[in-house]
């Protein structure tokens, strides 16, 4: 048997972190994932409390327990907690945990403009859960990274954890919602919700790419541990290798 690609996940706090291994069963039961919890000051979607959760000194601290187990690549899986930083400000998040850990490190948030720069995709609608002053964020985020908004969509949630209690039914209502026909893929950014199983029937009911975070962390993760094939089960974004 191959030995399985063992992938690590930085994530704050307790909402949606089974996504992840539960989306790497969905495509190959040689990924491995191993999630260590970042500390968290204030579980709030607020640009402060934001800024505050991204911080080195809460990421660095935390990554300790991924050393001696083999990982291949390291994800920030945070959205917001790392579009508020800015482009540039999400690539210094990663230099350093790449530093620290010596391994390839990213962030969802730099994984949604990777996705849609190897997908040849340009132009997307956003399904926030987010209040609009986040959302705005990462549309601002976006837009550095050369990628255009069509329309957004904020629910106005203050907290993971409440995002995380979100019902399937819930979810698939507020994203196709926030679709839009001059969107060629629609992004719903927030990690603390549970997406592995609406993926596939959201791009069938929309028509299109579905891309959303603990998915695009997985992808990220993946490619930069040079384990892109391409697979079924999570949606369009796997298809291919790209």
């Amino acid at each position: 048997m191959t030995a399985p690609i063992k992938l690590g996940f930085l994530y704050p706090g307790h909402s949606a972190e089974d996504d992840l291994p539960l989306m790497a069963g969905m495509l190959d039961p040689n990924i491995e994932v191993n999630v260590v919890h970042t500390s968290v000051g204030e579980d709030a979607h607020r640009i402060d409390a934001l800024l505050d959760l991204g911080q080195s000194d809460r990421l660095v601290p935390a990554s300790d327990p991924l050393f001696g187990t083999g990982i291949a690549a390291v994800i920030w899986a945070c959205t917001s907690g790392s579009f508020v930083f800015g482009r540039d400000g999400a690539r210094e998040q990663a230099r350093i945990l790449e530093d620290y850990l010596r391994i390839p490190a990213s962030s969802t948030s730099l994984a949604f403009a990777d996705a849609l720069a190897a997908m040849g995709l340009r132009r997307v609608a956003i399904a926030a859960t987010y209040p609009d002053e986040v959302a705005q964020s990462f549309v601002d985020f976006l837009a550095e990274c050369d990628i255009e908004t069509v329309s957004w969509r904020g629910e106005g949630i203050v907290t993971a954890a409440e995002v995380g209690r979100l019902p399937v039914e819930r979810i698939m209502e507020f994203v196709s919602g926030g679709d839009h026909p001059d969107a060629e893929a629609i992004l719903v950014p927030d990690t603390a919700a549970h997406t592995a199983t609406v993926i596939e029937p959201l791009e069938k009911r929309l028509g299109k790419p579905v891309i959303t975070a603990n998915q695009v962390s997985l992808w990220q993760a993946l490619r930069l541990a040079n384990g892109l094939t391409p697979r079924t089960g999570l949606g369009r974004l796997f298809n291919t290798a790209y």
